[in-house]
């Protein structure tokens, strides 16, 4: 790909006029992108009526926001926190911080309290943005903040003045601190990634090596826009474009399917859970027409991904035009599943129904996309080519290849804020982050992941076995809600590593047709039943040797991840 061929090609044209730097900042790209196109749809939300800003009237606000912080004396070098469920409201303060020059600190709306005071004393918080529920807590606690604004409800309802006059904002160049994001874990030392303006923009646009994106495109922001995954590959994608942003306030299947309809969403990114949930719910349907009906799509759907396959056409997207209008899925381009291992066998039918459903890599330390598997040459197994400028290596492979996975490239982190020690750790000797995963790569820079290396288990004859790729293989199981594999000691003397399995099982498929609850033998009986099924496809050493059932639900993170720490 060329420099005038790039996704980015654009931006020369407003090179040494809008920016002066190799990329511009994240202020700079939402006023280009303004600039292009002011009177598209930026942000949307239904509240229950449908409600928009376009970009032009988008601006304004931010502009009021920044105008109302450096008012207050907010400018570089000084942080801001915003938390809150998503929202337009959410957007704006967001993106008036940067107006402003300051730094941004997204928090987890879902954390308590107290873990949220300790986030913001860790990144010398001045100010404040919170949803009105929360607000009272903060605006009538004493403390170091200086100020605590209420993300109020309603998209016009801010209180800054829109006609103020410009102020003299010193705004903030590329390598500046942009925003600082906080990793899973808030106890002890929370860690806090410094991303600057380069490496999030410079990201954003290299990952479209691998994505085309389009001013009418539509994304769907329905997982917590903190989290670094929705923020890049939704809310700052979406606006390098020009594309509509659609905020989901609420994880309820219902009101997704009304809203991806409603909105006619095309790019619909999620975790692995939210993916399952819907294709198990479409597979349910074509069940319930009867086995010979059943056979003759699936058979179909076999046809339709031979054809995408091998000829680069999509036939599916016709064929099964009436199975995706019932799942509300009809005006969906591309589907995006990232945060966590997708099971390759979910990527293919979602692919053989005809939509275009990629993966992806990243972690929060490289503002997070690494890989995304392009449309137009997807491998099923693997997560993704690597985008344009990263560099990746795997350290010492063992015999399948399989090894640490470590990178560098722009959109590396600037490192932990305030913690030196654990920004030199995170680093080889010779300047390569180490993302803590374990993969390969094949001769076309394609990576494969295999899991994490905290997880791996050692078995009795010295194999690697990779905890997530076992957890793949039950994915399609509805009677399974969650599953966790991991290493148990199977012998203390001889510090040998068993393989167990912990199960929570959906309730819901162990009702009888009076809706009553099976007893819990029944549920044990089937759910080891499945295991002994998965084993017979795993090789000799990753086979499950113990399983417990659950009575309550494993603790996840707020992208639906099991907290493996908890279990």
């Amino acid at each position: 790909m060329t420099a005038s061929t790039s996704p980015w090609s654009f931006l020369d044209e407003y090179r040494g006029k809008e920016f002066s730097g190799e990329w511009p900042t994240l202020p700079e790209t939402f006023r280009i992108t303004a600039s292009r196109h002011g009177s598209r749809p930026c942000f949307t939300v239904f509240e229950p009526d449908r409600v928009t800003l376009s970009y032009d009237e988008a601006l304004l606000r931010v502009r009021a926001v920044s105008r109302w912080l450096h008012a207050r004396g907010i400018g570089k070098g000084h942080s801001v926190a915003v938390t809150g469920k998503n929202s337009p409201e959410w957007a704006v303060a967001y993106l008036g911080v940067l107006f402003a020059g300051a730094t941004v600190v997204p928090i987890d709306y879902q954390l308590k309290n107290e873990e949220i005071d300790l986030l913001m004393k860790t990144a010398d918080v001045r100010i404040l943005f919170v949803d009105e529920e929360k607000h009272e807590r903060w605006a009538s606690a004493p403390g170091a903040l200086e100020a605590v604004i209420s993300l109020r409800k309603g998209i016009g309802s801010y209180v800054y003045d829109l006609d103020g006059p410009e102020a003299a904002i010193e705004e903030a160049k590329e390598d500046d601190l942009a925003a600082i994001l906080f990793t899973s874990g808030t106890t002890g030392s929370p860690k806090g990634v410094m991303l600057t303006h380069k490496n999030f923009v410079s990201d954003c646009f290299l990952a479209q090596t691998n994505l085309t994106l389009y001013p009418t495109d539509v994304f769907y922001a329905l997982l917590p826009i903190h989290h670094s995954y929705t923020m890049l590959a939704v809310f700052i994608e979406a606006l390098s474009v020009g594309a509509e942003l659609v905020f989901g306030k609420k994880m309820v299947t219902k009101a997704i399917l009304k809203e991806l309809k409603d909105a006619r969403i095309t790019m619909f990114l999620g975790v692995p859970m939210l993916f399952n949930k819907v294709l198990a719910g479409i597979m349910r349907g074509i069940k319930a027409k009867g086995p010979v009906a059943y056979w003759l799509i699936r058979t179909m759907m076999a046809i339709s991904g031979f054809i995408k396959t091998v000829f680069k056409v999509n036939p599916g997207k016709k064929m099964f035009r009436s199975v995706l209008d019932k799942a509300s899925l009809a005006t969906i381009r591309i589907c995006i599943s990232g945060g966590g291992p997708l099971a390759p066998s979910v990527f293919k039918q979602y692919n053989e129904l005809g939509l275009d459903f990629i993966q992806g890599y990243g972690l929060t330390e490289t503002s997070p996309i690494l890989t995304l598997n392009p449309v137009a040459h997807f491998k099923v197994k693997s997560v993704g080519r690597l985008s344009e400028q990263v560099r990746m290596k795997i350290v010492d492979p063992d015999e399948r290849g399989v090894g640490e996975i470590v990178v560098q490239g722009p959109m590396v982190m600037k490192g932990y804020y305030k913690m030196p020690g654990e920004t030199a750790e995170a680093f080889t000797r010779d300047g390569w982050l180490k993302t803590g995963d374990l993969g390969y790569l094949d001769s076309e820079n394609y990576l494969y992941l295999t899991g994490r290396a905290k997880n791996l288990i050692v078995t009795e004859g010295g194999k690697n076995v990779y905890p997530e790729e076992i957890e793949n293989e039950f994915q399609l199981y509805d009677e399974i809600d969650q599953i966790l594999v991991r290493g148990y000691e199977a012998d203390r003397k001889m510090k040998v590593e068993g393989i167990e399995a912990l199960v929570f099982p959906n309730a819901e498929a162990f009702k009888d047709k009076d809706g009553a609850a099976k007893p819990k033998a029944a549920v044990t009986e089937r759910i080891e039943a499945i295991v002994a099924e998965v084993n017979q496809r795993l090789m000799p050493y990753q086979k499950i040797e113990k399983v417990t059932v659950l009575d309550e639900a494993m603790e996840m993170t707020t992208t639906k991840k099991i907290k493996r720490t908890a279990s």
